[in-house]
């Protein structure tokens, strides 16, 4: 498989890097970010661009599955402000990644409790995203919606508030997560997951933590 990766340098890119790298059905990875990775592989590759949104993609050609892992919090941020992060930059993507991967599957990290009529700004922001990505025509598309995510293997998140809630959660959160498997997963049952919508297809387009945990074992 010919892997491509938006926001390999985020917590839960990283959980899917990490995975695509120890997968022996998978050949090729490109990341696509604005900062360099810290490790290096042989069947890793980089793309760097500061502007996303205005990136050339016409030399991604293809690839069997896009893991769009690039997420925002919506904290602190206008409707707007966040729509042009998490709507408009992906849709902006997608659009360019349609034509020259016919067969691509699309996956985008979307959140529990994502509903497009939904009151809460950023909840319905991200049911907008998926029904549009969902309207670009991939070959197959599906929307990963975690709530709380384990970070496995010194997986760290990039934001420093979530680095200090996950600091002090390590001590509960595996405990947590075997009590409460079907609601709060790893990076890596994430990671295990994304690439088994490629192997094997899911039976629905938008993916709750039990559904991921499912995929993620098979």
């Amino acid at each position: 498989m010919n892997i491509l990766i938006f926001g390999a340098t985020g917590m839960v890119g990283q959980g899917v890097l990490r995975e695509c790298l120890a997968a022996d059905d998978v050949s090729r990875i490109v990341a696509v970010g604005r900062s360099p990775l810290p490790q290096s592989h042989a069947k890793l590759s980089e793309l760097h661009f500061n502007d996303l949104k205005q990136a050339d993609l016409s030399s991604v050609t293809g690839f069997d599955a896009c893991f769009y892992c690039l997420g925002a919090s919506s904290s602190g941020k206008t409707e707007a402000e966040y729509r042009a992060l998490m709507q408009d930059l992906p849709l902006s993507i997608a659009e360019k990644l349609k034509a020259d991967n016919p067969n691509l599957t699309f996956v985008f990290v979307s959140g529990a409790g994502s509903n497009a009529d939904s009151r809460a700004m950023w909840a319905k922001v991200l049911g907008e995203t998926e029904n549009a990505l969902q309207a670009v025509g991939f070959a197959r598309f599906f929307a990963f919606r975690p709530a709380t995510i384990q970070p496995l293997h010194g997986i760290q998140s990039k934001q420093a508030n979530y680095r200090l809630f996950y600091t002090l959660a390590k001590p509960f959160l595996g405990l947590a997560r075997k009590l409460f498997p079907n609601h709060i997963l790893s990076t890596e049952i994430i990671g295990k997951a994304m690439l088994n919508t490629v192997r094997f297809g899911a039976d629905k387009t938008r993916l709750e933590p039990a559904d991921i945990r499912v995929l993620a074992q098979r």
